[in-house]
């Protein structure tokens, strides 16, 4: 359904460095790293046919994050979903919603993490056993 999902970033270089991390832990690569020909500077990670992008606001204004929204990254394991959360702080980003865990709900039982990145975007790491 998606072909690839941006966030905005006031400073990319930290941004490059958290995602770097906290996305090597679901198997993505080192970015392409991009200048528009507005200057601006952005970061595209591929991985399985989609892609995750980090960019400095085009429009020139701050960054900010998107207040009830969140993106999500498909976890093969909850040992996954840990790690995820653990390399998010370690590098910057800040634990929400309560500890990584099993939660049950009408989706079924998932188990997830939520953590927010240097510029507040909201992640989950997420993993549906069966």
């Amino acid at each position: 359904m998606f072909s690839h999902i941006m966030v905005g970033s006031n400073d990319i270089d930290r941004s490059q460095r958290f995602y770097d991390a906290v996305l090597g832990v679901v198997g993505a690569g080192k970015p392409l790293r991009n200048v528009a020909s507005t200057g601006h500077v952005r970061l595209f990670y591929p991985h399985d046919g989609s892609m995750f992008c980090v960019s400095e606001p085009i429009n020139g204004e701050a960054a900010s994050c998107a207040n009830g929204g969140t993106v999500g990254f498909k976890c093969s394991s909850p040992e996954q979903v840990q790690q995820f959360h653990d390399v998010a702080v370690a590098h910057g980003g800040r634990s929400i919603e309560g500890a990584p865990g099993l939660r049950e709900g009408s989706l079924g039982a998932m188990y997830l993490a939520y953590v927010r990145d240097p510029d507040g975007n909201k992640l989950c790491a997420i993993y549906r056993p069966g």
